[in-house]
């Protein structure tokens, strides 16, 4: 008889057998899995389980594999100005493969910049499970030597951005991370957790409480999705903003709230 530690090993290497997982933060799927040994019959139900959840809260965005070494060529090939034409094109084109940011595209000149104008310009930012997102810097209102942190699950996305900031000469620095386990403590002007929390509550429903609580950032730009990936929208603005507010239940912080195309976005300064 295998023990817990080996039981749920076996799975993480199932689970990461499959090149869909296999760049997916481990700490995530440890955790999902160790949930899931503990509820299903059996191991081959867990993996299944395990990969569904997985599958829900990141590669669903990603509807077909991102060909990260074709766009590490197109990267070297790129001029190094942000606000070239050339370079805002590739990057609106490489946001079309993620859903989250394919979605934001349409509202990409103003988004950014009418839900951050009273703080900007931005001098530092922390993105959180942020996807593709830095990619929309060229967008938002930040100072020319701002610093940008983000994290993900996905260690070939955070490699990617990291190549991205060090051929725009970006003070940017991406990082694998599993948000429901930990929160960076890195002090910042503002924190971006864009269309996060549903996935948060996934996984563990005290995340988001956690991150908002203890994030070191002056200001924090929330947002949720206006519809599902499927295009449902029934009822999900007004579940949002019932979560958020009572997410936000009891804290003596300032909060905007903003409506966009396809996005609804709260503006907390704490």
């Amino acid at each position: 008889m295998s023990t817990p530690n080996e039981q749920l090993e076996e799975l993480f290497s199932l689970v990461t057998s499959s090149e869909k997982y296999a760049n997916i933060s481990p700490d995530l799927i440890r955790e999902i899995g160790a949930k899931e040994l503990a509820k299903r019959r059996n191991q081959k139900e867990a993996v299944k389980e395990t990969r569904n959840k997985l599958h829900q809260v990141g590669s669903a965005y990603q509807e077909k594999p991102i060909p990260y070494t074709a766009w590490l060529d197109e990267l070297q090939d790129l001029p190094h100005d942000l606000q070239d034409d050339t370079v805002n094109a590739a990057l609106k084109r490489q946001m079309g493969m993620h859903a989250s940011t394919a979605e934001r595209l349409s509202i990409l000149p103003h988004i950014f910049n009418d839900a951050l104008e009273t703080i900007a310009p931005l001098h530092s930012i922390l993105d959180l499970a942020c996807g593709l997102n830095p990619l929309c810097l060229p967008w938002m209102p930040a100072a020319a030597d701002v610093e940008y942190a983000a994290c993900d699950i996905y260690a070939d996305m955070t490699d990617y951005l990291n190549h991205y900031f060090e051929h725009f000469k970006i003070n940017g620095n991406a990082f694998v991370r599993d948000l429901t386990q930990s929160v960076p403590q890195m002090s910042v002007q503002v924190a971006l957790l864009l269309k996060t929390i549903p996935c948060l509550d996934q996984v563990d429903k005290n995340a988001a409480k956690r991150l908002l609580t203890e994030l070191q950032a002056q200001y924090i730009l929330v947002s949720f999705p206006a519809h599902s990936l499927g295009g449902k929208s029934k009822g999900m603005l007004q579940n949002y903003e019932n979560r958020f507010n009572l997410l936000t239940e009891g804290e003596s912080w300032k909060i905007t709230k903003m409506e966009f195309t396809g996005e609804l976005a709260f503006l907390i300064e704490k």
